[in-house]
């Protein structure tokens, strides 16, 4: 699926983005970006944003695009993350930090904490869930973060520090954003 993908909003807004063709690599529809977007509009102006599994890149470019401080992208795929830095150049993308690693394992030694969370793993694998309870485990989040997440099933996560703000299905996407409450005390 080589091609290009369209930045929707913001400073970048139709700026064009190369794709290129990789396992597991299925950008964000603009429908479903144009949705995400306007549910974190009041939010992104100066967020840190991760953006795990960052394949095109896209929620990241776009959450700079609009008005966020700094992303840091994640990929394990050596051919993506040489792209992403392709497209970061073409940007002048200064404050995005692209990263060649496996997001569970990068996950454990993180030591920045971020106000939101874009959460897109290849769908084959089904991980949303295990990977926002690797998150809630994680020093990466405060109180407040947002976490999005996608997935091509349905699914829910259960768990009393995790609020769902919002949800959505276009398609074969599910996607929903929760808020962090904060560690649980004892």
């Amino acid at each position: 699926m080589p091609g290009k993908i369209r930045i929707i909003g913001g400073n970048w807004r139709s700026r064009k983005l190369d794709v290129i063709e990789a396992a597991d690599l299925r950008p964000t529809p603009d429908r479903v970006r144009e949705t995400l977007f306007n549910w974190l509009q009041p939010y992104i102006q100066g967020a840190t944003c991760l953006d795990l599994y960052a394949g095109s890149g896209i929620l990241g470019f776009e959450a700079m695009s609009r008005g966020a401080a700094a992303a840091t992208l994640i990929d394990n795929n050596p051919s993506v993350v040489k792209n992403l830095t392709l497209q970061a150049q073409k940007l002048d993308a200064s404050s995005v930090e692209i990263i060649c690693a496996d997001a569970m394992r990068w996950l454990q030694g993180c030591q920045h904490q971020y106000d939101i969370i874009f959460l897109d793993p290849p769908y084959a694998k089904n991980q949303s869930g295990h990977i926002i309870g690797q998150l809630l485990n994680c020093t990466c989040l405060h109180p407040g973060t947002l976490i999005y997440a996608e997935a091509d099933q349905d699914f829910t996560f259960d768990d009393e520090r995790l609020h769902l703000l919002k949800s959505g299905k276009a398609g074969l996407v599910h996607y929903r954003l929760f808020e962090y409450a904060g560690r649980q005390t004892v």
